[in-house]
């Protein structure tokens, strides 16, 4: 897996010079690549718990090696905070942006080489054409790879890494794993990228040729300007996160899964902690508000009447019937002229 936030947590050049040309070699990273190995399988493992949820959650996180891990974050993070966030601070100051963005193009130009022939192991050759296109023409055209000519023309930069390579030929990753200086990884990865280093053309020139000095600085100001990329997010995960190796280890996993699943990694920004599972959900609609009962009259119709709307006001509608004559007691009645009196 390529490395992610805190990976180059030490400069290699501030490293003795016997260590040096160990690690900066390819065979050297395969040696110590399979030295670290042997030594973590050694190390203890975490128990795992005995309950059936928690048991669930420790299978999930795939993190057997957790107390091991939590220590080597640890001196990485020591490590960070006294040498490289130094250092990217000083090199955010000093290099505008735009110099930052030509850097960054011209050291993945370097890595082109490597994702064609992984995308040739994994069959991928339409993937492969266009990264040797893009190679070709940003190392020409584009001056080194300072200027991404190739995406002007429609050739989009592609992922490539032998630890991919494994998983398309079938591996498993094997459990999580944060190495020394390196950071978050698993046994298939760190494999992997022993395997990069070897194949890599630069990395075998400066061998044969004797020049380390090429490969230090390679590795160098890819550290540094990795560690420049997300030196605002980290710092802002450390600050907010509970358990912050919990948080790094879980979007670590999820960056890489998206990158072996060809999907492009999203690079850290405002929605950082956001579930990438989530925000595919769409949001849920607002319920319907329910009809408003129907309006009842508080006069009960009496049997065998039956009424018509009408659009008057109820004192029109009054008015419209015929006054019945009021008697009172006392009053006498009053006949018609010409009818009998009555007995």
């Amino acid at each position: 897996m390529r490395p992610t936030p805190i990976e180059h947590s030490l400069p290699i050049s501030h490293i003795p010079d016997h260590s040096v040309r160990i690690a900066a070699s390819p065979r050297g990273t395969l040696f110590s690549a399979a030295a670290l190995f042997c030594t973590v399988w050694v190390a203890g493992c975490a128990t795992p718990p005995s309950d059936p949820a928690e048991r669930a959650v420790f299978i999930q996180n795939n993190d057997p090696l957790e107390p091991l891990n939590r220590e080597t974050l640890d001196l990485n993070l020591f490590l960070d905070r006294i040498l490289l966030k130094p250092v990217t601070k000083i090199y955010i100051a000093i290099v505008p942006e735009q110099g930052r963005d030509a850097l960054r193009r011209a050291l993945d130009n370097m890595k082109e080489p490597v994702v064609v022939i992984n995308d040739v192991l994994q069959g991928e050759l339409t993937r492969a054409g266009t990264s040797l296109g893009r190679f070709v023409i940003n190392s020409t055209v584009g001056i080194g790879g300072f200027i991404d000519v190739a995406k002007d023309i429609g050739l989009e930069k592609q992922s490539g890494d032998f630890g991919q390579t494994l998983y398309v030929w079938g591996l498993p990753e094997g459990p999580y794993l944060v190495l020394p200086l390196l950071g978050p990884s698993n046994p298939r990865d760190a494999v992997g990228m022993g395997i990069d280093s070897y194949i890599d053309p630069f990395s075998y020139l400066a061998t044969v040729k004797d020049i380390d000095e090429m490969q230090i600085t390679r590795f160098v100001l890819d550290g540094i300007d990795q560690r420049a990329r997300v030196i605002d997010v980290l710092d802002d995960l450390q600050k907010n996160s509970l358990d912050f190796y919990a948080q790094l280890r879980s979007l670590s996993q999820q960056r890489r899964a998206a990158q072996l699943k060809r999907g492009e990694a999203p690079e850290p920004g405002t929605n950082f902690y956001d579930d990438p599972a989530k925000a595919s959900e769409p949001a849920p609609k607002p319920a319907e508000p329910a009809p408003p009962p129907a309006k009842t009259s508080r006069n009960t119709p009496v049997k065998g009447m039956s009424f018509s709307l009408s659009a008057a006001p109820p004192s029109a509608a009054r008015s419209a019937v015929p006054a019945r004559p009021r008697h009172y007691a006392g009053a006498p009645r009053q006949t018609p002229t010409g009818a009998p009196p009555s007995r």
